[in-house]
């Protein structure tokens, strides 16, 4: 029998659906507002279904596409990397604000507060995201950019690429080279072995580790090792033990808490 085909980051979410589609997938805190946003599997594909519609039906972004995603740790960032991997296309890494790379991007989807200087970029396809945690739009905004939240609402919720979407084709882009979609899988589920990361596992995942590490760490290798995740931006450390407790988090990427398994550290 020949081997069957690399996975896409795509079927990572539909692995989940599969485990327990109504059971907490993604929970996201930003401590400097308050919010606090929990996606089970169920309304995580949704949203990555509405984006990579989005995505293939306004701007044709397909396999061979490249997509600069200039967000923040987030769970709509979730939802734009993994409907981007959907279309079969490509996530444009991009360090900083300073980034000279957005022009090498078919689409390019960034925070509301990163719009300024990409604007004067004069990018032929730029989307803003509010991030707010109702998933309205930008309220007061009369730049160039389109209404990521206005627009991707009127989008399916079902999700079917007009091509084959090939493990083969670029999947992250990188300064210093790429890796494939299928590689992005394979490098998570290393990642994951490595660390530590395993199925029923809590993960509360720190911004600051998150951004360095990028998305294979924070998404993709929980999600490959069939965890779920607590995602945390500006965490008042003082009630990270708190939110462990209540959140069920068995396991820390990035944090140090007592009685709390810290992956990549020696038990």
């Amino acid at each position: 029998m020949p081997p069957s085909s690399p996975r896409t980051p795509a079927a990572l979410l539909t692995e989940a659906l599969r485990r327990d589609a109504a059971a907490p997938l993604v929970t996201y805190y930003d401590d400097s507002s308050g919010e606090r946003v929990e996606l089970s599997a169920t309304t995580l594909a949704n949203w990555v279904a509405k984006t990579a519609n989005l995505l293939q039906e306004e701007f044709d972004v397909g396999p061979g596409s490249v997509v600069a995603v200039a967000l923040p740790v987030h769970w709509q960032t979730a939802a734009v990397l993994l409907g981007t991997w959907s279309c079969g296309a490509a996530v444009l890494d991009t360090a900083g604000e300073d980034d000279d790379r957005f022009a090498e991007a078919d689409v390019v989807l960034a925070a509301a507060d990163r719009l300024p200087p990409l604007e004067e970029q004069g990018l032929p396809e730029l989307m803003g995201l509010s991030l707010h945690p109702m998933g309205l739009g930008m309220a007061g905004y009369v730049g160039p950019a389109r209404d990521f939240a206005l627009e991707v609402r009127g989008h399916g919720d079902v999700f079917s690429p007009w091509q084959p979407v090939d493990p083969g084709r670029p999947g992250l882009v990188l300064a210093t080279g790429e890796l494939t979609l299928g590689g992005l899988v394979e490098a998570a589920a290393e990642l994951a072995g490595r660390l530590g990361i395993v199925a029923g596992d809590r993960v509360l995942v720190d911004e600051r580790t998150a951004l360095e590490a990028g998305p294979v760490a924070w998404l993709l290798a929980p999600l490959v090792a069939g965890a779920s995740l607590v995602l945390s931006r500006a965490a008042v450390a003082s009630g990270l033990a708190h939110r462990a407790e209540v959140e069920r988090v068995t396991a820390t990427l990035g944090l140090t808490l007592d009685g709390v398994r810290e992956l990549g550290r020696p038990a």
